[in-house]
């Protein structure tokens, strides 16, 4: 039986060094599962491994994709199976890892067949989305799909302009086309039992002093410049690259919008709501997957290894 190791969690909850141990006990391969770590143009407000960290272990699906693509999670699972499938032909142990719970549904649950949306449609909403916000959109999915509202950020435009977009071209709820989704990549091996899955759990508190030191951090590093070069490229706003965590916050501080004192508290807390929003997603989504208190990660590693195979093949 082939084996793999999916671990999601929140900003911050320690997944990249926790990723690192695992590829170096286990010889595995780490799999990004984050949508924001899958762009080129910003390594240090996105977190991702350094070139330290990427000297360690072989690092797959970061930083491959341009800020002027959308990455969405269809694609992404398909990307995620090729790597899985490469690390088990070397016998390598796939090592899945992320933020983003859309990722690992679509790669090991399915998506729904949903009828092609006209052009029309699509354009409208995301006219709508770009003069008045998302946010209102988010509105008015409440009223037909309170599901997939509750799951969505109102800020999340190319998430909401979706669900939006599905209920007026289909005259159904998008909450309702994935209760028949069509098997995931992974699914059949999900059913088999090869895949293992855990979810780091910090207490909310540890949580947000993590947040707010690694932005330090991060300011350190040189996020700041790194934002002033991606405003350079003159991209569309409603890309996602540009609503990655601290971006908006700081494309502000540069423009003169705000003081930096104002720029980093803004990002700051902008994080820790995100870092919430995840924990609850994924306690509604994943209540089946495993939990690691990542406060306590050392003395729980025994725990995660107890509960998986070392060897890639059986």
């Amino acid at each position: 039986m082939k084996q793999a190791l999916f671990i999601a969690g929140p900003t911050a909850s320690g997944k990249s060094a926790l990723s690192l141990k695992l590829a170096k006990d286990l010889n595995g391969v780490i799999i990004n599962a984050d949508s924001m770590q899958v762009y080129k143009d910003l390594r240090v407000i996105t977190a991702c491994p350094s070139e330290e960290d990427e000297l360690q272990a072989p690092h797959r699906l970061y930083r491959f994709m341009d800020g002027s693509e959308v990455c969405s999670a269809a694609y992404w699972s398909e990307l995620a199976m090729t790597e899985i499938e490469k690390a088990w032909n070397e016998d390598k142990y796939p090592i899945v890892i992320g933020g983003t719970g859309m990722y690992f549904k679509f790669l090991l649950e399915g998506v729904a067949k949903i009828p092609d949306i006209p052009d029309e449609i699509r354009n409208a909403v995301r006219e709508e989305a770009g003069e008045h916000g998302s946010e209102k959109l988010h509105d008015e999915l409440k009223g037909y799909d309170p599901v997939i509202a509750e799951r969505l950020f109102p800020g999340d435009s190319q998430r909401v302009c979706r669900a939006v977009e599905v209920y007026r071209a289909t005259g159904k709820p998008l909450s309702e086309w994935q209760k028949n989704n069509e098997p995931g990549p992974m699914t059949a091996h999900d059913k088999a039992g090869c895949a293992h899955k855990f979810i780091l759990k910090p207490p909310r508190d540890v949580l947000y002093d993590r947040c707010n030191h690694r932005f330090d951090m991060m300011l350190g590093e040189g996020a700041l410049e790194e934002v002033e070069a991606l405003m350079e490229r003159n991209l569309d706003t409603s890309l996602p690259i540009m609503r990655a965590l601290g971006v908006p916050s700081l494309i502000k501080l540069i423009r003169g919008e705000v003081s930096e004192e104002e720029a980093i508290e803004d990002a700051k807390m902008q994080t820790r709501r995100f870092a919430k929003r995840q924990l609850t997603w994924f306690r509604n989504q994943f209540s089946h997957w495993n939990c690691l208190n990542a406060q306590y990660l050392e003395s729980e590693y025994d725990i995660l290894m107890n509960k998986i195979s070392k060897k890639p093949i059986d």
